[in-house]
């Protein structure tokens, strides 16, 4: 059975209606909400731009003339500009990096001639030793045959001599013919040079009445034992490519290997001054001295090789440390300024020079040195002007779009 709505009491037939209405007042109130939120925020916007139009209104840019800038007074850009003078170019310390190594002018690597085997050691390392010392001396048979090498080439000479001395007599009295003559003449030169040639090899070494296969290793400078490469009863041969057997030098004159840039060979000359720190040795400079200059540049890494002499009197340096040279660079006629204020203008170096205050021209210069830090002008700055050294940029930004308007106005003007 259907009910009749109109039968219902009537606040009962009222409710969908209350909910309908409740529905769109809600809905109204909303939109009134976000249009009030609009409006505010189109007001606030509108406020903004007028505040900004009018500040930018009352401020003047800077204007551009025969290659000029000029600022207005208190203009907000100015305190964004950095001065300083251009000075003449200062003494600069260079450190370039360096090897410590072994004077080869004062040392020893000491070899065995021959193969043998190891049956004393006399020296080992720190220990001083002087000219014709005895290191360590080996049983080697190889020297027992240069040895005998040495007694047979004497025998040999003996018997040649007798027998020449006595062709010689039978020449005289007309038993024996020329030819024999000379070749007891030939046999005893033969002789005498192999003689000669075996007892020198022998006193390279040893100069022995008789053979005894033993081989005395000696110093043939005077200085220290700074390395050892031998063991007893230990086997030796010349031709294994083994390390020395002995390492002798002075260590208190030292080799510094440096590698120097291209642009340093200006001022580095044999016998120019050098100072060597070591960082292992805190700030302690030791005094040195350039002898050599290479004469080639590696092609991968554009460094040349130099050397110096260094004093090492108390032996605090060692072989092997990693020093740095440091050199004293002369800029004679050149000007110094900050690296930062150079910039480059096409295909040329510029700067803004600042010729009276919110005035700024620019000016090409010839650079001769950039530098990190510094940068040593040729031409084109005098000592005391006043240059830009930071935010130059800006004020060619600054030019740049004041020639776009210029060239923009004239484009304009053409029919």
């Amino acid at each position: 059975m259907s009910l009749n709505p109109e039968s219902l009491p009537s606040e009962q037939r009222s409710e969908p209606g209350i909910h309908k209405d409740r529905k769109s007042l809600d809905k109204a109130f909303t939109m009134n909400i976000g249009k009030l939120f609009l409006i505010t925020w189109v007001c606030f916007l509108f406020i903004s731009c007028s505040e900004q139009v009018e500040h930018s209104k009352g401020i003047k840019g800077p204007v551009y003339q025969a290659g000029s800038l000029q600022y207005p007074e208190q203009h907000p850009q100015l305190k964004l500009l950095t001065l300083s003078e251009v000075s003449d170019a200062r003494t600069e310390k260079i450190e370039l990096p360096a090897r410590l190594v072994w004077n080869e002018e004062k040392t020893q690597r000491v070899y065995s001639p021959f193969s043998g085997r190891v049956i004393d050691i006399r020296a080992d390392l720190g220990k001083a030793v002087s000219v014709g010392q005895v290191l360590a001396k080996l049983s080697s048979p190889e020297f027992g045959a240069a040895q005998s090498d040495a007694l047979r080439a004497a025998a040999d000479l003996s018997l040649a001599k007798q027998t020449h001395d006595r062709q010689q007599k039978l020449f005289e009295i007309g038993v024996v013919a020329r030819k024999e003559l000379e070749q007891s003449r030939a046999e005893l030169q033969r002789t005498e040079a192999e003689h000669e040639r075996t007892q020198n090899r022998l006193k390279l070494y040893e100069n022995p009445s008789h053979v005894n296969l033993e081989l005395s290793l000696r110093a043939a400078i005077d200085g220290v034992v700074v390395e050892r490469n031998i063991n007893p009863s230990q086997e030796l041969r010349p031709d294994s490519n083994q390390s020395p057997i002995f390492v002798i030098s002075d260590p208190t004159s030292l080799w510094l290997q440096i590698d120097a840039q291209e642009r340093d060979l200006l001022h580095l000359t044999p016998g120019a001054p050098l100072e060597v720190k070591v960082s292992a040795l805190g700030e302690r400079v030791y005094p040195a001295r350039l002898a050599v200059v290479g004469e080639q540049i590696d092609p991968i890494t554009r460094s040349i090789k130099l050397r110096a002499i260094v004093s090492n009197t108390d032996r605090s340096l060692k072989s092997e440390m990693l020093a740095k040279a440091i050199y004293q660079k002369q800029s004679k006629g050149l000007l110094e300024v900050s690296s930062s204020a150079v910039f480059l203008k096409g295909m040329q170096h510029a700067v803004f020079v600042s010729s009276k205050p919110g005035s700024f021209v620019l000016r090409e210069v010839d650079v001769a040195e950039l530098g990190p830090a510094r940068t040593l002008i040729r031409s084109g700055l005098q000592v005391g002007e006043k240059i830009v050294t930071q935010n130059a940029l800006l004020l060619l930004k600054e030019i740049k779009f004041a020639e776009d308007s210029d060239k923009s106005a004239s484009n304009m003007g053409r029919p």
